[in-house]
């Protein structure tokens, strides 16, 4: 069984961050542990939303998942932001941690602060994973009505409305049976206990991926990245993944049966794919 994440607030300049990690511990062979395993989750998304994922994933992992500013547990930064400062305020985190160095997943916005982390923080990221997620523009876009879903954090906050939009919002699973991504959205994951989350640090995520882009530096990633794309995504469709793979050179790409959701909703499934990449030589 794995460890019990702890879960509590780093401070990173005048940043509070809540923070949960879960320990590592040495392999059956005795070897020390791979380097920590850091998600970056969706936008809105508080850090219990990849606890099925985290909790699905190798014991001997060292898993780290935080609320971004103004997301969750952590208070709302003094202003808006954007990726770079964002991506700094990671690294000091890991610092803060004690890591020099970690591999780093991101799902869907999160995914693409993990390609701006992996450029322009190199040295402090180890492997690259990415999921649901695109290179910004220009990329394949969602249909309007899906994109209208995306501008407001109502779907976290409103679960009857999430019910009426959630199969064409998010495919896979969702479109056949709700329950199990109700469970992530609602039941104590995304949106749980009395902080719901902020429409003020929503915004600013908005703002911090408006205009971006990836295709530029993406050709010069030198780590080797697992890109994870459903084939049923609403949200991000399989071409952007397909884009990114022909950038990244030292990239592979998996393709699994399911929607935006599906490293929630299939966890058991895309644990193994991705602890096998991750403990590769």
């Amino acid at each position: 069984m794995p460890a019990a994440a702890e879960v509590r607030t780093v401070t990173v300049g005048p940043q509070r961050l809540r923070v949960a990690v879960r320990p590592g511990r040495p392999n059956e062979a005795g070897h020390p542990p791979r380097p920590p395993l850091l998600l970056i989750n969706g936008i809105g998304a508080r850090l219990e939303a990849l606890g099925p994922f985290a909790a699905a994933l190798d014991p001997a992992a060292e898993v780290i998942r935080f609320d971004p500013p103004g997301i969750g547990g952590s208070p709302l930064p003094p202003g808006p932001y954007r990726f770079t400062g964002l991506c700094r305020l990671i690294a000091g985190l890991l610092t803060e941690l004690g890591h020099d160095h970690a591999d780093v997943l991101g799902i869907s916005w999160g995914g693409a602060v993990a390609q701006h982390f992996a450029a322009f923080q190199p040295a402090r990221c180890r492997r690259l994973v990415l999921t649901a997620t695109a290179a910004g523009a220009p990329m394949v876009l969602a249909r309007p009505s899906v994109l209208a879903h995306l501008m407001t954090p109502r779907r976290y906050l409103d679960r009857a409305y999430l019910e009426r939009v959630a199969g064409d919002l998010y495919g896979g699973s969702a479109r056949t049976g709700w329950a199990a991504a109700s469970t992530a959205l609602h039941d104590g994951q995304l949106h749980s206990g009395d902080r719901p989350a902020s429409s003020r640090g929503y915004l600013y995520q908005l703002g911090a991926v408006a205009g971006w882009t990836a295709v530029p530096f993406l050709p010069w990633l030198r780590q080797p990245v697992l890109i994870l794309a459903g084939d049923d995504d609403p949200i991000i469709p399989l071409a952007n993944a397909r884009l990114m793979h022909r950038l990244i050179r030292d990239s592979r790409l998996h393709v699994y049966a399911g929607g935006h959701l599906g490293l929630i909703t299939e966890a058991a499934a895309l644990a193994p794919v991705v602890d096998g990449f991750l403990a590769a030589p």
